[in-house]
């Protein structure tokens, strides 16, 4: 008998000793109560990560939008998005390398984190593929005002298990050794959040 087969078998005679009695499991989680504005707290927290935040009307959406682009970038829409952005192209299925070519990506998401700052896609309608999030050196992201929730509990609350998550907490950011940080090396360089009042 090898070791493996030991440890295996050990393994097995205690699971068959063990107490298989149900056990309930909460479905609630009971946060702390945020005072004052959530979105407020959101635009903090979305700054301290050194992301951008912009507040808009609905009707201002395109131009903000279109003021955050980099002048003279190819800009990419993901498919959905309610807005529209002038001489920007619609994601067609572009592969990885086409849009390492891509100066820029416009997306929405479907809840923002107000006490982390994080943005969730969950690559519906408006917010695309992973891919569209994660490989342009510029990401601006609309979020309406509605859509920012209180903390990680409350986003669980409202989020589909069943569909794809990409969360963001501001630009792409990696440390080395020395602490000393890099942005920019498995994602979006830039991050600019625009939020729809």
């Amino acid at each position: 008998m090898s070791a493996r087969d030991e440890i295996l078998g050990r393994v097995r005679s205690a699971l068959t000793q063990a107490d298989r009695s149900p056990v309930a499991v909460p479905t609630t989680h009971r946060g702390r109560v945020h005072e004052g504005d959530l979105v407020e707290l959101f635009v903090e927290r979305v700054e301290d990560y050194r992301a951008t935040v912009t507040r808009c009307a609905d009707s201002e959406v395109a131009g903000t939008v279109s003021r955050l682009l980099p002048e003279g970038t190819s800009v990419v829409l993901a498919p959905g998005f309610e807005w529209s952005v002038p001489g920007a192209a619609v994601d067609s299925g572009l592969t990885a390398v086409q849009l390492d070519s891509v100066g820029a990506v416009v997306t929405g998401a479907t809840v923002g984190i107000a006490e982390t700052g994080t943005l969730v896609l969950t690559h519906g309608p408006g917010e695309g593929r992973r891919l569209l999030s994660l490989v342009p050196d510029v990401h601006v992201c609309v979020v309406r005002a509605s859509q920012v929730v209180a903390d990680v509990p409350a986003a669980i609350g409202v989020l589909d298990p069943r569909r794809p998550q990409t969360w963001i907490s501001g630009p792409s950011a990696t440390s080395d050794i020395e602490l000393d940080r890099v942005e920019g090396v498995h994602g979006p360089r830039t991050l600019h959040v625009v939020i729809v009042d």
